[in-house]
């Protein structure tokens, strides 16, 4: 196994992207991008750090709240000691369940192709290298580590090794590196430009510097990786001065200091004043000074002795009460006075009120943007109407949905790679479709759920009391765009299921065989199988057969009307 070196540089530094059998395919030179000039070098969301093309490979100074971190290992190992904090750690721990959903009966992510213009042959061969890349990553078991690093760490990277000998079959394995072991560095070379001057940028060249112990002076072992062969996914953060990657727990680092300097207050002060302190006064009469002294030092140390039964070994011991001397105050005291007296100071009365400490822990759930209630235990987990969800649940959902697409890039990038390796795809047809790739998530989230629900709900009721106006007032076209806040593309997607359902369900009624038994000749029906309707002017009785064979039922009605037909009848035969 060998690293994956290739540079862009390389390969493309004639315009050529294919050469073999000493034939080469150029690029059409109304492609290539002009030389911009610029006295500003690219902006990197990598935070890479900066030098010329004579300084070596020197650590950068960063000064936060509370912490001096000299370089990028330094910070990475505050951001890995603030998760250790319990606090911080259940809520590091809520986002990435929240994060990334284990299921039995799915993947925990998966490609979505569908905004991709390529065949099915393509598609399914990018679906099969990302699952690929799943297998290698072992993201199914390891999906919750791996996503737990790089948010505590800011940054992740990987190592991409293929076969030299045969780099058509594609990445052979993925390392993990450890992310305060290895950082990027620009070398920027400048030149002056001979109209105005003025320095502008020259070339601009990107690798990444590999140090088994960062921050030691003697860097001799530091090795040089190519940009091709590092697959790296940041947090998309930068400081103040946009050049250094900081972590989403960056902005913790200040509250649980806070916290957790408060915390040791209270416990200092509890046990300074949790005890009752007992005040000695002992009656020195006429002693000197110096003999008054060691009066009090004897009687000190007989007071500090205290027998111990041992239950284990039945013996005795004589263990010396060492903080007698910071509980108990004892004082001299002149003949005349009244006397030894011992006395007792009481206690803090404060000890209870923790409010303080109450206000720094929300402080820190808030910069961590997890909803408070999530983590207080005394809230019960319930599934209500969505007016109930309160407005930090649906902002929750959106800072996840915003960490899965950045976090999404680290199977991108790789895929990347992977596809072009084996060429199933060029560089121009990635830069086509880089936006169309869509990673898409298992969903746990019920809050949004339940608020899209209500949306429908509400919608689909307004729709049932709009459309009896319809076609008087208002149209159709306008029910589907303003109430139920349909496109055009999505109105002539249900116009087109719509109609097929219609061709289906008719197809699918001329096909089904009828039960109904063949048809009787005609025979003279009876007032039990067909409806009459009498003349009552005229006197005569019209039989008319039903225009649908179906099996009548008589009613009521149709049995007072035979009852009628029968008494007139008879009033005719007396006549």
């Amino acid at each position: 196994m060998t690293p994956l070196i290739f540079s862009n540089e390389d390969y493309m530094a004639d315009n050529t992207l294919f050469k073999a059998f000493g034939f080469e395919i150029k690029r059409n030179k109304k492609d290539v991008k002009p030389d911009l000039k610029s006295v500003v070098p690219p902006t990197d969301p990598d935070g890479a750090g900066y030098v010329t093309s004579s300084a070596g490979y020197f650590g950068q100074y960063v000064n936060l709240d509370g912490d001096n971190a000299k370089d990028q290992h330094q910070l990475i190992m505050r951001y890995r000691g603030v998760s250790t904090n319990a606090e911080v750690d259940m809520a590091i721990d809520e986002i990435v369940n929240e994060s990334i959903t284990s299921s039995e009966l799915e993947m925990n992510v998966q490609l979505n192709l569908d905004e991709i213009e390529a065949t099915t042959k393509i598609k399914k061969t990018m679906t099969d290298e990302f699952k690929n890349i799943l297998s290698m990553l072992n993201f199914s078991d390891l999906g919750h580590d791996i996503f737990r690093s790089w948010y505590v760490d800011g940054r992740i990277f990987y190592h991409l090794l293929i076969d030299e000998k045969n780099p058509k079959q594609g990445i052979k394995e993925i390392r993990n590196i450890d992310a305060s072991k290895i950082r990027k560095v620009k070398n920027i070379k400048n030149k002056k430009d001979p109209k105005t001057g003025v320095k502008i940028i020259d070339t601009v060249e990107e690798f990444y510097i590999y140090e088994e112990k960062p921050g030691a002076q003697n860097q001799a072992g530091a090795v040089k990786f190519s940009t091709d062969s590092i697959t790296c996914v940041t947090s998309g953060l930068l400081d103040e001065t946009k050049k250094k990657v900081v972590s989403h727990l960056h902005k913790a680092l200040k509250p649980i200091n806070q916290l957790r300097m408060l915390e040791d207050s209270l416990v200092i002060y509890r046990l300074a004043r949790a005890p009752e302190r007992r005040i000695f006064y002992i009656d020195v009469g006429n002693l000197p000074r110096g003999k008054s002294e060691q009066y009090m030092k004897d009687i000190m140390a007989k007071y500090r002795n205290k027998l111990v039964y041992d239950a284990n070994t039945g013996e005795l011991k004589d263990d010396r009460k060492h903080m007698s001397m910071l509980e108990d105050f004892w004082l001299p005291r002149r003949e005349g006075g009244r006397g030894t007296e011992i006395s007792t100071l009481p206690g803090g009365d404060n000890l209870g009120q923790i409010d303080d400490i109450l206000y720094f822990q929300k402080r820190l759930y808030r910069s961590l943007n997890v909803p408070a209630q999530r983590l207080e235990q005394e809230n019960n987990f319930s599934l209500g109407r969505s007016n109930e969800i309160t407005r930090d649940e649906i902002k929750f959902q959106k800072f996840i949905d915003r960490l899965r697409r950045k976090f999404s890039h680290v199977f991108l990038n790789i895929l990347k790679k992977q596809l072009m390796l084996k060429g199933v795809i060029t560089e121009q047809d990635w830069d086509n479709w880089k936006t169309d790739f869509n990673i898409d998530f298992v969903r746990d989230n019920h809050y949004v759920e339940l608020k899209e629900s209500e949306i429908m709900r509400e919608r689909l009721g307004l729709m049932s009391e709009a459309t009896q106006f319809a076609g008087e007032y208002i149209s159709k076209e306008w029910i589907w765009k303003n109430v139920l806040r349909l496109d055009e593309d999505e109105i002539d997607a249900i116009q087109k299921q719509m109609d097929k359902e219609d061709n289906e369900g008719a197809i699918d009624t001329e096909e089904i065989p009828s039960n109904e038994p063949p048809a009787a000749p005609e025979t003279p029906v009876s007032p039990q199988s067909s409806p009459i309707n009498i003349n009552v002017n005229g006197g005569e009785v019209d039989k008319k057969k039903p225009e649908k064979k179906e099996h009548y039922i008589p009613t009521h009605e149709d049995e007072l009307t035979e009852e009628l037909t029968r008494y007139m009848a008879k009033i005719n035969e007396q006549n």
